[in-house]
């Protein structure tokens, strides 16, 4: 990009930078674009620079990979029922260490080096995330029962992106593996935020899912269950979509879904008339 071109795109941004300010932005980060260090590295880069433009960012992460490659490593495997982790006592505690040690301190030292100010924290500080069991033959996987956003907001306030791994709790101090799809959809929809991001694999919902040129740019909430109906959403899109309509019924301004893998796709989505995804509004 040249000089002119570097110009024309801040003027077409001008509009979106007003829109945004001071307004709330939830993303989910998670999926490929966190095992290539690169990318990870310009995702974090751009979040700093929505911060740095007055745009309130809160970073919301899994990480399923790392999980599944740390029981591997204790010599453990890792179990599915209907595509879910089961989660049993130690398998939580493995989960609570992966995400709210490792890849959260990661992701938070990251934005940091890139000039931003975060801090990591998960679903049991300041108890942001209570829980229930979400269904007996999952062990601990966790029922967001109640998003207490007082941690979240006070940070804000600070000027911080809080990094948040999905870690719930409950009052018996038990620990859960909450969906970091679900979760950012709660958290989003608690913090009333003007929109909610989630980082895929795949561009968006496709009209013909071995047609990466067949984007659906924009979904009305009504129309999901005639796109489920025709076949259109089916599969791993479902439960992304029901977070997204989800995130709009309580209250989010448009849930979107963009290609994690694709370099500054957040900025894309965010600051240019064309956009990079699918919204859902």
């Amino acid at each position: 990009m040249d000089k002119q071109e570097q110009a024309a795109f801040l003027i077409e941004a001008m509009p979106y930078i007003k829109k945004y300010f001071n307004k709330i932005l939830v993303v989910k980060y998670g999926g490929n674009a966190m095992k290539d260090e690169e990318l990870k590295s310009s995702v974090m880069r751009d979040l700093v620079v929505l911060n740095l433009l007055g745009i309130k960012v809160v970073l919301v992460h899994g990480g399923g990979p790392e999980i599944s490659k740390t029981i591997r490593e204790m010599g453990r495997e890792s179990r599915f029922v209907d595509g879910l982790r089961y989660t049993d006592k130690e398998t939580a505690e493995v989960v609570r260490m992966v995400l709210a040690g490792k890849t959260n301190k990661t992701l938070t030292d990251l934005i940091c080096r890139n000039g931003g100010k975060a801090l990591g924290i998960c679903g049991q500080d300041g108890h942001l995330l209570k829980c229930s069991v979400q269904d007996e033959k999952l062990g601990y996987v966790g029922k967001i029962e109640q998003v207490n956003t007082q941690i979240i907001t006070d940070l804000l306030g600070l000027g911080y992106v809080p990094v948040i791994a999905t870690v719930g709790y409950d009052k018996d101090g038990n620990i859960y593996n909450v969906n970091a799809d679900t979760a950012a959809a709660s958290i989003a929809g608690a913090l009333n935020a003007e929109s909610l991001i989630l980082m895929t694999d795949i561009r968006g919902l496709l009209e013909d899912k071995d047609n990466p040129e067949s984007l659906i740019k924009k979904v009305y909430v009504s129309d999901i269950p005639a796109l489920v109906k025709q076949g259109i959403i089916s599969g791993g899109m479902i439960p992304k979509i029901e977070c997204c309509k989800d995130a709009i019924r309580r209250g989010v301004k448009k849930a979107v879904i963009i290609d994690g893998r694709v370099s500054h796709s957040i900025l894309i989505e965010l600051l240019s008339d064309e956009g990079s995804g699918t919204m859902f509004v």
